[in-house]
């Protein structure tokens, strides 16, 4: 059963239409998930700094520090 009326493939794909969906946007979207894919990596560095810094103002003072050595 075919829907596009093509009875074979032996024949030049240009003059048919476009074969996949999206066809010509292949570079702008390479281009667009690379820009998201550094943004994202960015703003998961910046979070996570963030957290680093909450955590360790809460956990590393001086008190925590000498416990630990004293304990050991």
């Amino acid at each position: 059963m075919s829907t596009t009326g093509l009875t074979t493939w032996a024949v030049d794909l240009k003059d048919i239409a476009a074969v996949y969906p999206f066809q010509g946007w292949e570079w702008p979207m390479v281009i667009a998930a690379f820009a998201f894919w550094i943004i994202w990596h960015l703003a998961q560095l910046r979070q996570e700094s963030v957290e680093y810094k909450e955590d360790r103002s809460q956990h590393f003072n001086a008190a925590n520090v000498s416990n630990s050595v004293d304990r050991y």
